[in-house]
């Protein structure tokens, strides 16, 4: 079992191919591939979430990974078997944010191993499409990657993303093989009140990337008491025009009426609520806040809370730190929930 350099070639191609289609559609200069056009057209109405701007976004972010370059530099790290039998890895994946399940798609075939991946209903087109792509390129991928509509069967392991609910399925039903079941993660940021106005804009992306659905999207704030929130609102007042999206603006209204009515205190600006909360899921729209007075103690508390945060987001030095604005744009050993994904399939 090795990553062959053909593989590797396929996905490098793929990674340009990706690239100048969001060039060209980002600049609206050039040729763009009615093909592919034609995908996102078709992934942005089977999905209402799925904006166009959303899944060029992951589709430029795949386009900067997947260079000769990078690719190498990662697969450096692995010492990989040779002549071993490539395994079945059932991938079972979400369908929260475009291609969610593209890395654990990338990680096993270069490890040599086929992949049978049962796609969410969420996000079904842009894979399969993809893959076609890479299957022109090499046409050995053609028996390594197989789509099944039902229920998963003959299969060596099992890479499994859900919610908390669906975990405990999986792990029923797969807990008998090598697997990886990943539940519920949100991301969080730790604010200081010395954040730049950059910073703080950058932190919209932050929260707001696809529409705060992805498990490294910030669903909470930590602030220092007596934090100014005008400040951070009024960073945030670029990301207003989110709320003309129907669906997100529904979520705004629903979850606002609920805390009036509730007679909860609540922080508005008219695309987005901001709730004292001690939870770290808050719902779409919303935005939890907790105050800190000892950053000691709350570095301990987030280290208590590790395994059901996926980013921290953060000027200081912190565990899972991330910078402003980098939360969607994960390296390839960015792996989710710490687990390395690579390592787990070398071993099978």
């Amino acid at each position: 079992m090795a990553s062959d350099t053909n593989t590797i070639a396929a996905f490098v191609k793929l990674g340009k191919y990706l690239t100048d289609f969001c060039d060209n559609c980002y600049s609206k200069t050039g040729e763009i591939d009615s093909e592919l056009k034609k995908i996102v057209a078709q992934a942005r109405h089977h999905n209402g979430w799925f904006t166009e701007d959303n899944i060029l976004f992951a589709l430029k972010q795949w386009g900067y990974l997947l260079t000769e370059e990078n690719l190498k530099a990662w697969l450096s790290n692995y010492t990989f078997k040779k002549d071993s039998e490539p395994k079945t890895v059932g991938i079972v994946m979400a369908g929260n944010i475009p291609l969610v399940g593209f890395h654990d798609f990338l990680c096993v075939l270069l490890s040599g191993n086929k992949v049978l991946a049962k796609l969410s209903s969420n996000d079904k087109i842009l894979l399969p499409y993809l893959s076609k792509y890479l299957i022109q390129q090499e046409a050995s991928l053609t028996d390594k990657i197989e789509f099944v509509d039902g229920k998963l069967e003959d299969f060596d392991a099992v890479i499994a993303t859900g919610s908390n609910n669906t975990g405990r399925y999986f792990e029923y039903y797969f807990g008998n093989k090598p697997n990886i079941i990943r539940k519920n993660r949100n991301s969080v940021a730790v604010l200081t009140g010395t954040e730049t106005e950059n910073e703080l804009k950058a932190l919209g992306e932050d929260i707001f990337r696809y529409y705060g659905l992805g498990c490294r999207n910030v669903s909470k704030v930590y602030v220092p008491k007596d934090y100014d929130f005008d400040t951070l609102f009024k960073a945030l007042y670029d990301y207003k025009d989110i709320i003309d999206q129907h669906k997100y603006a529904n979520n705004y209204d629903y979850n606002k009426a609920v805390y009036l009515m509730s007679q909860f205190k609540i922080m508005d600006n008219g695309f987005m609520v901001l709730k004292e909360d001690e939870a770290l899921t808050s719902p779409i729209s919303v935005l939890y806040y907790s105050h800190y007075d000892d950053e000691s103690r709350l570095r301990k508390e987030l280290e208590e809370l590790g395994e059901h945060i996926q980013c921290v987001v953060s000027s200081e030095s912190l565990a899972n730190g991330v910078n402003f604005g980098n939360t969607q744009k994960p390296s390839l050993n960015d792996y989710a929930d710490g687990i390395d994904t690579m390592e787990f399939l070398l071993q099978l």
